[in-house]
């Protein structure tokens, strides 16, 4: 098996210099009423927002971090309440930018928008899906109508030849639909099924989370899954030691519920999961070693730079000072990538070199982010074979030739 894909990927520039990411809000308004809404989005743009010769501005200055450029990712809010939006996408991909779109699926997004995105250079498309049925989905979008909706503008983009990355909020309310959903994106086809587990900010604190151990359980869960559905985490970034812990279980050929004490839910989704085709572990879609403020940053609506949407602290704004000024010289942002800093478990975890916890997490529910992950329940030093972790994490710090800013 190729060694190359059984690691955590680290990007092959310094993320203290360059983000890989960058996602701008690109308005607050939106028609629908998602209970975990980060954005508390409303009905209306606020007057604040950033004007077209503000977001011209900026797209320059996501830009000037190349060669090559991070990727670009536009979400809201509703995206496509901007009137500008199409030359905003065409300017992007004018000067170089690889565009994202992360809309939210209301009557505004139809099939004639969505060839008209690709037509202005967008790349990729985000689609969410909380649930595989409509009464789970639209129960969850606040708005009835969504998931069928959702169904059509997925098959739109897949006729466009957009690469479609489906994004699910995995909560109590739709826990046991995961299995479900994991048949569909494989039914439907798409680049990424990425999963996010909730941070409790905006409208999000109204929702339960899961338990550490629930979460693990999830998490070895989408492991299984990755087999055949390429699958990833967003503030879930302890996935990536799930990732590892497994990887050298399977080359052991130890039972991951024997020697990781998975539960009932494990179990549970599993079961649910069956039947479920295998293929070669080396399909696997490996994860990317980023975080809040490393690798990652967010601009609000107005402008306002943060280290990731669900960790709401402004360190500056794009209208005062040049975004990658703000990006490599925030106080905040250096200590938050500075692991020497990082507390309790966290800070002395043998994976913290390619996971270091949710900060945004660790934000939301203690108020400072250098604090450990509350998501996951891992003792450092816990796993059997230390050895191996190791000679894995070493492996995942030398970047593969093969890797590419944007893979």
């Amino acid at each position: 098996m190729d060694p190359r894909l059984n690691k955590v990927r680290h990007p092959t520039y310094n993320l203290n210099e360059r983000p890989f990411l960058v996602i701008w809000e690109v308005t607050r308004a939106c028609d629908l009423a998602c209970k975990h809404c980060r954005a508390e989005a409303m009905p209306v743009p606020d007057p604040r927002q950033l004007t077209t010769a503000d977001s011209l501005k900026l797209i320059d200055q996501v830009a000037s971090f190349g060669p090559p450029p991070p990727l670009f990712v536009l979400t809201g809010g509703d995206p496509m309440k901007r009137a500008d939006l199409m030359d905003l996408i065409s300017y992007a991909s004018s000067q170089g930018v690889p565009v994202a779109f992360s809309p939210s699926v209301t009557p505004l997004l139809t099939p004639d928008s969505i060839a008209r995105l690709k037509e202005a250079g967008a790349k990729a498309l985000s689609l969410s899906l909380d649930g595989a049925e409509a009464s789970v989905h639209d129960g969850f979008r606040g708005v009835a109508g969504t998931f069928d909706r959702t169904m059509k503008i997925w098959q739109a983009a897949r006729e466009c030849e957009l690469k479609v990355q489906i994004n699910s909020t995995v909560t109590r309310l739709n826990l046991s639909d995961l299995p479900a959903m994991a048949h569909a994106v494989k039914e439907l086809g798409a680049l990424t099924w990425s999963v996010f587990f909730l941070v409790p900010v905006g409208r999000g604190v109204n929702l339960g989370q899961l338990s550490p151990d629930e979460c693990e359980d999830v998490m070895n869960f989408l492991y299984d899954v990755g087999t055949v559905v390429p699958t990833k985490t967003t503030e879930g970034h302890h996935f990536k030691r799930v990732f590892v812990e497994r990887t050298i279980l399977d080359r052991r050929g130890d039972s991951p519920e024997k020697i990781l004490h998975l539960g009932p839910t494990y179990r549970a989704l599993r079961t649910a999961l069956e039947p479920w085709p295998q293929i070669r572990p080396g399909a696997r879609r490996t994860p990317m070693d980023v975080n809040a403020a490393k690798g990652f940053v967010f601009i609000s609506h107005i402008g306002a730079v943060c280290p990731s949407g669900f960790f709401p602290v402004a360190v500056d704004n794009v209208r005062m000072k040049p975004l990658p000024e703000i990006y490599r010289e925030s106080a905040l942002f250096r200590r938050l990538r500075d692991p020497a800093r990082l507390l309790g478990r966290c800070g002395r975890c043998e994976f913290q070199a390619v996971c270091a916890g949710s900060r945004s997490r660790a934000f939301g529910v203690t108020g400072n982010g250098l604090e450990e992950d509350p998501l996951c329940g891992y003792q450092p030093g816990s796993f059997p074979y230390q050895r191996d972790v190791a000679e894995m994490i070493e492996a995942a710090a030398r970047p593969a030739p093969f890797e590419t800013a944007h893979a």
